[in-house]
């Protein structure tokens, strides 16, 4: 790597000191003033068990949020997940919009290769139609984020990523509590959020809004940002609670369109649309339960759903089509309306059993989910010639009208033996069994080819493994199946410039990571190796038909074979009774190439064997400092990502309209700080990318257009948190 690991600010933190005074009858004592440093950790691990999981000998961070210095309501990834090597960080949606991270070389478009949950309930729109999480948490209501990579399939589904669970704050325990945070930033950034909560006897409530408005970093990239939840807990016992949940978002966000080389070079900020939105708003509703019926058992159900719709207005065109008044009509063109309802049902109920077996404690998790889905997926509809978001058609109808419907039945089961009293192995398996049938209208399909019914029918094994040298070291190994199915967005694509292969295959393989972690004085690491083999991996190569037309071309290039080191260590310094120093890097190294893979350009078959995979940086590396100093906190960061393919063919030199061809890689700055004036009240600084650096972070191939979209620039911001 040709950039060392830099950075390496500082980070101090203090704790009130405090001063008691106390009389006795005889005489008054002196006044005594203690000084110490309150450790504000924000990086962890999950417990072995917790709940009815089991993370034993699995890969998985925790970050607490309230306690990292970051830019929260701008949701900036390189920031939130610094301490969490190999996440790629897609920038698509806007500042303070959804987050689209990946790791190990997988999609990063809206977590779709990963099980998005919050609060353990499950926000993937549609996991066999379009698992994209569309749902979008306010970072201001987060307390922590748990990652559980992708030996953690069989707990969770099937998919590649892993785990990624949102985890919110908790009621207060006094009668009543109140939180308001505010910030405000560049271009035109205003957000609120405002929460309450509570715990009365056996009964406990949180609820909260935000709502966030922004101009956004290009011109035509204004958004609008809305969210609310409110949440009731029961205890009826102290071995059985109650929670009931409603929760939603929703943002419209102007599309600035794509950019080709020239036009990014020229003007990062510019706009190449002014007529072009996205809108997804989303409803999650759930009841959960929690049962101890006995010192060794624990019992949750939780049955939930994802409500909502992906609605989009856009002239969809590529960037070195101008969206331009219409001589013969001198209005603009047609904008195109697609309208996605989301109707996803899941039930899921676990258990887990502590037993006695050979004088040593072992625990079995065990479970089934059912899922019950239907996609109702309109496309193709022709929209007004107006500016405004207007989801009107001028003619009635879609030129697509489809439904996706599923269900699906999983069992699951992991056994944790415990050998001995240091070492540990873990047993799994996931079995599911469902059926997805497609119908519709298609208005350039016969009606006869459109109906389709496709079978899930799989099971997936998983072992994995921790010995434990001390209390605070361990190594721990694992190997576990994915799969991926292929979903409604690949047979029917979004975009009339998609075209998908007729024969696409389900994708399928494993994850494989071994480790070591630990705690050594000053020093906390976790040093990890992986290896994913993802066969059929789906791909997308650009292609210009015979009228010059631009045309994306899905279909299974192959094998994807992605080996990798993940490091993070970090040292905490005490400087002095009043200062903490903490310096970290988080560093991984990738190789990620296809194999066995052939792709068609045109009428030729090419070889893309070796091939390096689509966004999957070799290099990543984001280093930093925090010091601390009594009630005020700095932090430093700088984060590097190495340069990526556009597509399967490695294409370097970029094609006309920019989806295809190099991605550079880039260098960012960011310095953050925390100050907590009062026990009630703080505040954040935010100089977010402080030189300026100009970069895109891929180019994509489907939505939301073919070509560069470009990341933020220098920003900075300011927050004020006060809590009652």
């Amino acid at each position: 790597m040709k950039y060392s690991i830099l950075i390496l600010l500082s980070s101090l933190l203090s704790v009130n000191s405090y001063a008691q005074e106390q009389r006795d009858t005889a005489r008054t004592l002196n006044e005594v003033t203690i000084y110490d440093i309150r450790r504000d950790v924000n990086i962890g691990r999950l417990d072995s068990i917790r709940g009815t999981y089991i993370f034993l000998g699995k890969k998985n961070e925790v970050i607490k949020v309230t306690a990292t210095d970051a830019a929260v309501t701008e949701k900036y990834g390189r920031q939130i997940f610094a301490k969490i090597p190999g996440v790629f960080v897609y920038d698509m949606d806007g500042t303070g919009n959804q987050v689209n991270i990946a790791t190990r070389g997988l999609d990063p478009h809206r977590g779709w290769e990963s099980n998005v949950r919050k609060d353990g309930v499950i926000t993937n729109s549609d996991m066999y139609g379009y698992p994209a999480s569309h749902y979008n948490i306010p970072f201001e209501a987060v307390e922590n984020i748990e990652l559980v990579r992708g030996t953690g399939s069989l707990q969770y589904g099937a998919q590649f990523g892993g785990m990624i669970n949102y985890v919110s704050k908790q009621p207060s325990t006094k009668p009543f509590s109140f939180e308001s945070i505010n910030t405000a930033g560049s271009y035109g950034l205003l957000s609120t959020f405002n929460s309450i909560s509570g715990t009365k006897g056996k009964f406990s409530y949180y609820a909260w809004f935000n709502n966030k408005t922004n101009n956004g970093y290009r011109k035509n990239s204004d958004s609008r940002y809305n969210a609310q939840n409110i949440t009731f807990f029961y205890r009826f016992s102290a071995k059985l609670l109650l929670k009931t949940e409603w929760t939603r978002s929703d943002y419209t966000i102007h599309l600035a369109g794509p950019l080709n080389d020239a036009m990014f070079k020229q003007d990062p900020k510019m706009a190449t649309r002014s007529r072009n939105y996205y809108n997804p708003a989303i409803h999650v509703p759930s009841v959960s339960f929690d049962w101890q019926p006995g010192k060794n058992t624990r019992v949750t159900f939780t049955t939930s759903a994802v409500i909502g719709v992906r609605n989009s207005v856009l002239f969809d065109k590529p960037a070195t089509t101008a969206d331009s008044i219409n001589s013969e009509t001198l209005q603009y063109n047609n904008r195109q309306v697609d309208i996605d309802h989301f109707n996803s049902y899941t039930s899921e109920l676990r258990v887990l059993q502590h037993y006695r077996l050979f004088r040593r404690t072992n625990s079995l998790s065990a479970g089934i989910q059912y899922m019950n889905n239907k996609l109702h997926r309109q496309q193709l509809g022709k929209g007004t010639t107006g500016g405004d978001y207007d989801l009107s058609l001028v003619t009635p109808g879609f030129g697509r009208d489809m439904y996706f419907k599923t269900s699906n039945i999983a069992f699951f089961a992991e056994n944790s033996w415990a050998l001995t009293s240091k070492l540990s192995v873990n047993t799994g398996v996931r079995v599911e069994s469902g059926t997805t049938h497609m119908t519709g209208t298609i208005s350039y399909y016969e009606p006869a080819d459109v109906p389709n019914t496709i079978k899930h029918h799989f099971p997936l094994f998983g072992v994995s493994t921790e010995y434990r040298l001390t209390n605070e070291m361990s190594l721990y190994a694992g190997w576990s199946q994915a799969y991926r199915p292929v979903i409604f967005k690949d047979i029917i694509p979004s975009s009339i410039y998609e075209v998908s292969d007729k024969n696409l295959k389900d994708a399928k393989g494993y994850n494989i990571e071994g480790g070591f972690r630990g705690k050594w004085h000053i020093l906390t690491w976790d040093l990890s190796y992986f290896r994913l083999l993802y066969k059929n991996r789906l791909g997308t190569i650009a292609q210009t038909k015979t009228n010059g037309d631009e045309i994306i071309y899905r279909t299974n290039i192959g094998n994807a074979v992605n080996n990798g080191i993940e490091l993070f260590t970090q040292a905490e310094m005490k400087l002095n009774k009043y200062m903490v120093l903490t310096l970290f890097t988080s560093t991984a190294y990738m190789h990620a190439v296809y194999k066995d893979a052939v792709i068609r350009n045109g009428n030729t078959n090419v070889d893309v064997d070796g091939n390096k995979v689509e966004s999957a940086p070799a290099w990543q590396s984001r280093n930093g400092a925090t010091i601390k100093f009594k009630r005020f906190s700095l932090t430093a960061l700088h984060s590097h990502t190495s340069s990526t393919f556009a597509d399967a063919l490695n294409t370097v030199t970029p094609n006309a309209t920019g989806s295809s061809g190099l991605v550079p890689s880039y260098n960012i700055f960011d310095f953050n700080a925390r100050a907590y004036l009062t026990n009630y009240l703080h505040i954040r600084l935010n100089l977010n990318n402080a030189f300026d650096k100009q970069y895109f972070t891929k180019r994509p191939q489907f939505y939301p257009g073919p070509g560069i979209w470009p990341s933020d620039g220098r920003t900075a911001s300011i927050t004020a948190g006060v809590k009652l």
